[in-house]
């Protein structure tokens, strides 16, 4: 249930306020039209984009955010913080879907119907008021998209696919048709070419192409269709599509996932000199020292979001010595409280000083209820993989693989033998195939050509970048007994406390996990599957750096054979592989150190 209440901000609602100005003054690139607030601007008055009061935020029965003030402007550079699940994930989708449900000239990176999806399992109560256009990119790739390739769907945001998709029909059926019929698909061509130059089309599409090339998507990925695209190349279009609608203020949720070493530099540049503000939530904190001049951090143990107008370096000092500050407060509130008990139950067994007595008592469970929890430290999820179950010498044999989407082919003629607790890294730059492999070894999609043979008591487990082996219809508890229907309901609470899932957490729909929860509950369920073939696609995406570790360390000590996707060079290094498969040619090499400059950059 969501209680809101959105405060239009126009002409009609206020009429000292002036109509935005819609300017396209020739100096910006052609098309690249810009609201322009020239009567804040002249008074020198901030650009309040997001204004949200007494935010209230719960899912389930549990408080993530307490009455809670924020205001987002243009040129604020922020960093959204907190421990695992402390719900940043879920307050960046809310402001999204807020701002995209009360229509405030949204980029139109959110629909309606999407804005609603996410957050049909949020309870909120507030009021939330916009006065600028937002860009919100999510941790997970959109999925049943309109737009059949990539560049339409990234100049979509700006509405000009329609008039791109008609130019195309149009040429289309002029190389193909005769007389009459061809006569006015030039009459057409020509009037759509004239309407597309006018909007600044042709221009908005390099620049769409060029962002998108900056990000490593080429000219072949964003002209075929979405469906055939990897998850970090949809990932990609959707990082592209937010960068390319240009809002007043980017909400950006784990950017940095799927790209590789370029293309984070080429993203921290481009934050660093955006006109607009952003809501970051990352990771890295190398990126974060690099761009924000502000830090949010969201205390789960308080439920309030504190925020520090500094850079990230000077934040990490204030923050430390406000702990120790509130640590103080509550051990001496406690001592106080503790003393006025002890004086309390002296005086009342007196019946003169009985008043005194219970006025001393309840101020003492007053100081205790001010005093509040004790921060607790970060948990981080206990990791090991499964025992392998006994298989024979080669568990998984893969022989002349095939795959094509339509007209493209991803790769042909490919072998792949896995032995019995064989190491092996598959490299390739973005769109060659891994994600495909790992899939066709699993079975989820059909094969082209050539055939996958299991061996002697191959028991697979697969982990998907894209958490597609977790139902989000179904609770954190329902998914882990679907994927181990044989342990009775203790081990699979004892199991998922060790992934950080305790007390309601585990009633939660999957839907409204963060990408880290929801990469913590898909290993979960490797860890009961006693697989003893692992295909492993981006594993270390959307963990924080101490769960990293656990995989790392977990990845190290696992017996069985792993066939591991990766951009993350510790997660190689820790995996300590034998072979390595290149991708798309299906050449196999015996693993050398050289390789490792390749993971980042594939």
């Amino acid at each position: 249930m969501v209680i809101l209440h959105l405060h239009l901000l126009c002409r009609s609602c206020n009429p000292l306020r002036p109509t935005p100005i819609l300017e396209n003054t020739g100096k910006r690139r052609a098309g690249n039209s810009r609201i322009g607030f020239n009567y804040w601007q002249h008074l020198g008055r901030i650009h309040t984009v997001i204004n949200a009061q007494d935010m209230e935020v719960r899912i389930g029965q549990r408080l993530l955010v307490s009455r809670t003030n924020l205001r987002i402007d243009k040129g604020m550079r922020i960093g959204l913080v907190g421990r695992n699940g402390a719900g940043k994930t879920t307050t960046m989708r809310l402001i999204a879907a807020l701002v995209a449900l009360g229509k405030h000239r949204s980029s139109g990176s959110l629909s309606e119907d999407e804005a609603q999806e996410l957050i049909d399992n949020i309870d909120f109560q507030g009021k939330v008021t916009s006065s600028g256009s937002v860009g919100y990119l999510s941790q997970d790739p959109a999925v049943g998209v309109k737009q059949k390739d990539g560049i339409s769907r990234i100049m979509a945001v700006r509405d000009l696919d329609r008039t791109l998709r008609a130019i195309e029909n149009a040429q289309e059926k002029m190389s193909t048709t005769s007389g009459e019929t061809q006569a006015k698909a030039i009459e057409r061509y020509a009037r759509l070419d004239e309407e597309f130059t006018r909007l600044g089309g042709y221009a908005a599409r390099s620049e769409a192409m060029q962002i998108a090339h900056n990000l490593g998507l080429d000219q072949d990925a964003l002209t075929q269709p979405l469906a055939t695209l990897s998850g970090g190349q949809r990932r990609r279009v959707e990082l592209a599509r937010v960068l390319f609608s240009q809002p007043d203020v980017l909400l950006l949720d784990e950017p940095t996932n799927h790209l590789d070493h370029d293309s984070i530099i080429w993203l921290r540049d481009f934050l660093r000199t955006y006109a607009g503000g952003f809501v970051m939530v990352t990771h890295s904190t190398a990126l974060l020292q690099d761009t924000v001049n502000q830090v949010w951090y969201l205390d789960a143990s308080r439920a309030v979001i504190d925020q520090y107008k500094l850079g990230w370096d000077a934040y990490l000092k204030q923050r430390a010595q406000d702990e120790a500050r509130r640590r103080r407060e509550r051990q001496n509130a406690l001592a106080k409280a503790q003393a006025l008990r002890e004086q309390g139950e002296k005086m009342r067994a007196k019946a003169t000083k009985a008043v005194a007595a219970q006025q001393m008592l309840r101020r003492a469970e007053e100081l205790v209820k001010e005093a509040g929890s004790e921060t607790k430290a970060e948990k981080v999820a206990r990791l090991r993989f499964p025992t392998p179950r006994s298989c024979g010498k080669v568990p998984l044999n893969a022989r002349g693989l095939a795959k094509s989407y339509g007209s493209l082919e991803v790769f042909s003629g490919l072998d792949l033998s896995i032995d019995r607790g064989s190491k092996v890294v598959v490299l390739g730059e973005n769109g060659a195939g891994k994600t495909t492999l790992l899939r066709l070894l699993n079975g989820i999609e059909e094969l082209d050509a050539g055939e996958v043979v299991p061996g002697h008591g191959l028991k697979l487990g697969y982990y998907a970048q894209e958490h597609e082996t977790l139902d989000p219809a179904r609770t954190v508890y329902e998914n882990m007994t679907a994927a181990a229907p044989d342990l009775d309901e203790t081990h699979v609470r004892n199991i998922l406390g060790q992934f950080l899932f305790s007390g309601e957490d585990a009633f939660k729909p999957a839907s409204v996990l963060s990408g880290g929860e929801k990469t913590r509950l898909a290993l979960a369920t490797l860890v009961v599957s006693g697989a003893n073939v692992l295909l492993l696609d981006e594993p270390t995406n959307n963990l924080d750096p101490a769960s990293r570790e656990e995989i790392l360390h977990a990845l190290d000590q696992y017996e069985g054979a792993v066939v591991l996707v990766t951009h993350d060079p510790g997660a190689v290094q820790a995996l300590n592989p034998q072979r390595v498969l290149l991708l798309p040619d299906g050449d196999e090499d015996l693993w050398s150190d050289d390789y490792l400059d390749l993971v980042e950059l594939t």
